[in-house]
């Protein structure tokens, strides 16, 4: 089993910067596909960002949002920059080891989830 524990959602600014963290007990996350999934109100659990032996982002957030894991501290992280108001969404982490890391069904493990909100 392994338990996500997300952190470090919040208000800010259109235009500013947030970093939200993912850590994992339970298992190593190091043979994991980590993926970060968000949920408008009224809208599905959408793909963000994952991260295996590469990187994969969704197109709306290319170039404005970074990935990246540290295996020591079994933790992952999201920074996002230059933030809109349509990013604003409830932010999940997620732990699987399917062949395709962009799918919500590719994952087995999901954290709780954090708030991100970003004022116009």
């Amino acid at each position: 089993q392994v338990q996500l524990v997300e952190s470090g959602g919040g208000l800010v600014q259109a235009g500013g910067s947030l970093r939200v963290s993912c850590a994992a007990s339970g298992r190593t996350l190091s043979g994991f596909n980590m993926g970060w999934f968000r949920q408008a109100p009224g809208k599905e659990r959408e793909f963000v960002a994952a991260i295996n032996w590469s990187t994969y982002y969704a197109n709306s957030v290319k170039g404005r949002f970074t990935i990246s894991r540290d295996n020591a501290k079994n933790t992952v992280y999201l920074q996002m920059n230059s933030l809109k108001p349509e990013d604003t969404a409830v932010y999940y982490c997620a732990a699987g080891a399917a062949r395709v890391p962009t799918r919500v069904n590719s994952y087995d493990y999901w954290g709780q989830g954090t708030q991100v909100t970003v004022s116009s």
